[in-house]
């Protein structure tokens, strides 16, 4: 079974840029689509962005034009770029992947907390 670790949280001033990564385990990465989800204070958890096995991607309204999702199969590796970052981006980021191997799996990393201060 797939086990996701972020990184690259962190506090950064409006407009700012952070780079999110998730390391995967096991040998079957280049094979899924990942995910990104944010949830912040007193909300629901949203998809943030999609990329699929074949490197095709999807993005939530609130963040196109400035999250890039982007893969490195060599690495096991998803990574979220984020640039013009808002206030409103404030959240604890998550990784998550789904697949079906025999039965269905689903996979969430810990989280990594962005904060982005006005």
């Amino acid at each position: 079974q797939v086990q996701l670790v972020e990184s690259g949280g962190g506090l950064v001033q409006a407009g700012g840029s952070l780079r999110l990564s998730c390391a995967a385990s096991g040998s079957i990465f280049s094979s899924i689509a990942m995910c990104w989800y944010r949830q912040a204070p007193g909300k629901q958890r949203e998809l943030v962005a999609r990329i699929t096995s074949g490197g095709s991607t999807n993005y939530a309204d609130f963040v196109k034009g400035r999250f890039t999702i982007s893969r490195d199969n060599s690495k096991n590796t998803v990574y979220l770029q984020m640039n013009s970052l808002k206030p409103e981006d404030t959240a604890v980021y998550y990784c998550n992947t789904n697949y079906i191997l025999m039965q269905y799996y689903e996979a969430w990393g810990q989280g990594t907390q962005v904060t982005v201060s006005s």
